[in-house]
Parts: structure tokens; sequence; C-alpha cells
């Protein structure tokens, strides 16, 4: 397909929809973007309405469900500069963009998408200097939107000033790219040569940090760009949201996770769907959820089962330990107040319970040491 691949930002370019389908979700698509591309739409199955690859990208009338908040992380509360996001002390998130190869339906940024919405800097030499004044951030995360959106030399840019900030050690890129067209990487040597030089030449370290929700994602030419990425020296790895009717089913999960490990993208994290606007239809149940990852990882090898449970709370990355009868069991994985760094935490089970907050009855809480404790 390569230079063929054409994206899709209207409803009535998706031959593969009835009439009377447009027509019905034309009401989501003015409240939430849209965005596809032929070969994304390739991968789906549409003698099948619950096909799991069309509901990553094809609206649904479930979400004009009232449920959620547009920002349900409130990331724009750790916004230090226009498109810089400073939550945990050595990490800083730059917002490079406010486009994405498809507009995952699941998205917790969606409000990115949104007319209304500036978070994003289409310039970052003010989150550039943010991070050159701050010794204590020594990695990068490039996200949005999807950084590979961008055209190479604009990403070059970006990545020869982080390579001339001393502190800063690791880049990682987060991207879905690879899953939605992986000719991005194909069909651009010079992509391949930037992240080889990076790789070589700084004396730092870059991450590709994919998104591949399901197995069916990992086509032939989605393998073939993951070898040519990992050829650069460029480390990769996984993760993905738990998705109901998409992933959440024992078989799917674990050909996923497998599949990642077998091909040297190890999974990284899984996460709790977040309740964002027009989720609800996405979302699982935690500790229904619990039980799917634990019988996964008991399955797989110890790459695969490295994979972490978390929700991507306000206050930090909340990882998902483990039930008893009657209790749950969290621990802070990162935390954005140091009050709460390594705090483990016992509550009563909810069984209805689809976020942390859902949580009222909290039975105990245990601290970890001090850093001057531990020194």
């Amino acid at each position: 397909m390569g230079n063929k691949v054409k994206y899709i930002i209207k409803l009535e370019q998706v031959n593969e929809l009835s009439p009377e389908e447009r027509e019905e979700l034309k009401e989501v698509t003015e409240k939430f973007a849209f965005r596809t591309n032929n070969y994304y739409n390739s991968l789906i199955d549409w003698s099948d309405p619950d096909d799991p690859i069309r509901r990553i990208v094809i609206p649904t009338t479930e979400e004009l469900e009232v449920w959620g908040k547009l920002d349900a992380s409130n990331e724009s509360k750790y916004m230090k500069v226009h498109g810089l996001e400073h939550k945990y002390p050595d990490t800083a998130l730059l917002l490079v963009t406010d486009v994405c190869g498809i507009y995952c339906r699941f998205c917790f940024r969606k409000r990115l998408f949104m007319n209304d919405n500036d978070e994003v800097a289409r310039d970052v030499s003010e989150g550039l200097e943010y991070i050159r004044n701050h010794p204590e951030v020594n990695n990068v995360l490039l996200t949005g939107g999807d950084p590979l959106v961008l055209a190479t030399f604009k990403l070059e840019k970006i990545l020869k000033a982080l390579a001339e900030i001393p502190h800063v050690r690791i880049v990682r890129i987060g991207s879905k790219m690879l899953a939605v067209n992986p000719f991005r990487v194909i069909d651009d040597p010079a992509l391949l040569e930037l992240f080889e030089w990076f790789n070589t030449e700084t004396g730092k370290k870059l991450y590709l940090m994919n998104h591949f929700n399901h197995p069916r994602e990992l086509t032939d030419e989605a393998k073939k760009a993951i070898e040519l990425v990992q050829k650069t020296g460029t480390t990769m790895t996984n993760q993905t949201p738990i998705l109901k009717g998409i992933n959440d089913s024992y078989p799917v999960l674990r050909e996923l996770l497998e599949e990642l490990s077998f091909i040297g993208v190890p999974p990284y994290y899984v996460f709790q769907c977040r309740p964002t606007a027009g989720n609800k239809a996405y979302s699982t149940k935690i500790e229904e959820t619990i039980d799917l990852v634990e019988a996964v990882r008991s399955a797989v090898s110890g790459l695969a089962a490295r994979v972490r449970y978390v929700m991507s709370h306000e206050t930090g990355k909340i990882e998902i330990l483990g039930k008893s009868s009657e209790l749950i069991f969290f621990r802070y994985h990162r935390a954005a107040d140091p009050e709460n760094a390594g705090k483990f935490m016992i509550y009563r089970r909810n069984p209805d319970a689809h976020w942390f907050d859902d949580y009222k009855e909290l039975v105990e809480e245990y601290k970890v040491e001090t850093q001057e404790q531990c020194v």
C-alpha cells in the first residue's frame, strides 16, 4: 500500500458503512473527532458488527452516553508551560502535535482534537527551555497526538534540541503509528537514520513506546516496521489499555502479550481504561480485569508477564496488585506527591468499580521509608 495510504476524516468516505449507519453516527462525530485510513480499515472484518478493530476506530452511538470527564486524570494540573506537563520529578511530557494516525474511540486525550483546545504547542521552544532549566528531568516523553505524524525534519529539530541538553538521558516517543500506518516507517529511510543517529551519536537512548491494542494489528507490514526500527538501536516496548470488546478476553490478551514478546516489543503497561467522556462502552470492571491479567501473566514467559496493570490517576500511576475475598490492594508505582511515593493501600472491594475513585472505604495504608531513611 505504501504511499497510497489515504487518511479519512469523514464518515462519508467510509464506503463500508451504509447511509443509515453514517447518518446514525453523525451526532457522534460532531462531538468527538473522527480519523482513520484505508490501511487500518483493511484490517476490519466489516461483516462483523462487533469486530475489535472496528471498535477501535469506527464511532458508535454508545459514546454519547454521559460518563466521565474530558480530562479524567486532570493533566492540565501539571501543565507548567504551554505544551509541557511535569508530573514526576524526572520526567517531562512534551505535547508536540494534536493529530494522530487514527483517532481511537477510547482516547483519553480526545479533548486535544476539539476546536477549543489549546494544550498542544506547535512551537516547543518554551517547553525545551523549561527542560533546560530543570536538571532533575532526565527523560522526556514526546506525545500528543502522535509524534510520528510530524514530518521527519520537524521531529529532527526536537530530537537535536533534546540531545544538546546534558541532563536529558532518555527520549521516549509514544506512538500508535506502527499499528495504524507502518509505511510511515517503511517508506521513510530519513526517519530511521534520525533514530540511528540519536542512539549512536548522542550518548543518549531513544525508546519507542508502541500502542498495539489487538493481535490483528501485528500485520506483516507492522512487523517489518518494527524490525527496521530495532535495527536503529531503538528500544521498543508496548502499552495498551484493557478495552471491552477489544482485548478483554483471555485468548486475545494472551496472544497480544506473547506475540509482542516474540518480536522483541515486550509489554510495559496494561492500563485501566480512563473514565474519559465517551469511554463507558470500553471500560471494564477493575476486579474482573485483575483476574484476566493475572490469568494471562501466569501463562506466559517472564518477558510478557512483566507487564504492570496500572491506572494513570490524577495523583499518580497506581498499580493494581490483587485482591482477596473482601479486600483489594493498590500501590503507587509513581506518585505526583512525594508523600505518596510507594504507598501501599488496602480498600474494601467494590465489584462495580471502574476507577480508583470508586473505592471509598480505606482499610489500611503503608508508606515506604523516606529517601533520607534509605540513604
